[in-house]
């Protein structure tokens, strides 16, 4: 067991995302003898449900915390800015390594880990942008990506002791092909495909959260989670319209509504979507609420139709003439 230059075991707190590459760093690490422990931030952008899946495949212990106020902050005004979308991948990494720090000062761990690969990610995890987050996370020296130690300066860890730097990787690139090697090597036989996880990198979402940010200054989390689903419709500067797409949508949107500050409208006589109105409840907007809820059903434009609004506890029934959908177009975001 690797003790280094101590009479305990070596711990090292490892970012999880629940992907190969976090699973193999652990592990690469495990086989040095070093107690390892997984972290895994989760928001409404990111679950932590892979990272659950590795941490009972591999018996490695992992923290889930959630981060969404924190990363709501740094979204505000990301200093390396945003990629192609919403994704502020640079600040991302250093906050989350930033937030790790906190318990490796609290729990006693040695030093922080991440499953990183150089040349993997031509903005995010290049060599300046590897040394970017390590700057800016406020643990300088603390950090290790053992799947590419070999390709980047010796860490103190090495320096030290605690980490055999030989037993690291010098994986560099797109390649996975040294990873899937050790995948056999390792026994590893589930993991995630390597694309997708970070909702910040779709363009349909990154416009939504986009219009959000632009509109509110105060972001409840609800509102967020309302991204993920159904149609969106801006009425105006402080108001939205979320129509349901699905059984599921309506579902979701159910669970994460806030009845004493939401609006739940359901066509009265046919199936169709659950809508959510959030904002200014004006008459004019509880109209045009129900106008578009209309349209989504199997109501004909111009048919008088009936639709439910359900305010806190208390329902009413509004008549109104179902619209043509296209003309609705303009108020989708």
């Amino acid at each position: 067991m690797n003790k280094g230059k101590t009479s305990r075991p070596i711990k090292g707190l490892g970012l999880c995302s629940g992907g190969l590459d976090s699973i193999l760093s652990a592990l690469l690490l495990q086989r040095q003898g070093i107690d390892v422990t997984w972290v895994c931030f989760e928001t409404p952008f990111f679950s932590a449900d892979s990272a659950k899946k590795a941490s009972q495949q591999t018996h490695i212990p992992l923290i889930v915390i959630d981060l969404t106020i924190e990363y709501m902050k740094m979204m505000r005004h990301p200093r390396a800015g945003f990629g192609k979308n919403m994704n502020p991948c640079m600040d991302c990494h250093a906050l989350m390594f930033a937030k790790a720090g906190e318990l490796l000062k609290k729990e006693g761990f040695d030093f922080l880990f991440s499953g990183e690969v150089l040349g993997q990610r031509p903005k995010s995890q290049n060599k300046n942008s590897l040394r970017y987050v390590e700057k800016n996370s406020g643990f300088d020296g603390h950090i290790l990506r053992p799947l590419c130690a070999k390709r980047l300066p010796q860490t103190p860890m090495e320096k030290d002791g605690l980490v055999d730097r030989e037993q690291l990787m010098d994986i560099t690139g797109r390649s996975r092909k040294v990873q899937m090697q050790m995948t056999k090597d390792f026994g590893v036989k589930e993991f995630p495909s390597p694309a997708g996880g970070c909702l910040l990198t779709d363009k349909i979402f990154s416009a939504r959260l986009k219009d959000l940010m632009d509109h509110h200054e105060h972001i409840e989390t609800r509102h967020l989670y309302f991204l993920k689903f159904g149609r969106h419709f801006r009425l105006d500067s402080t108001t939205k319209v979320i129509v349901g797409r699905s059984k599921n949508d309506n579902k979701n949107l159910s669970d994460h509504i806030d009845k004493t500050h939401d609006i739940l409208i359901k066509h009265a006589d046919l199936p169709g979507p659950d809508v959510i109105l959030t904002g200014n409840f004006s008459l004019k907007n509880i109209q045009k609420a129900a106008e578009i809820c209309s349209a989504y059903t199997k109501s004909n434009p111009g048919d008088q139709s009936l639709v439910k609004v359900r305010s806190r506890d208390e329902e009413s029934i509004l008549s109104i003439q179902t619209p043509v959908t296209k003309d609705l177009k303009p108020l989708m975001i």
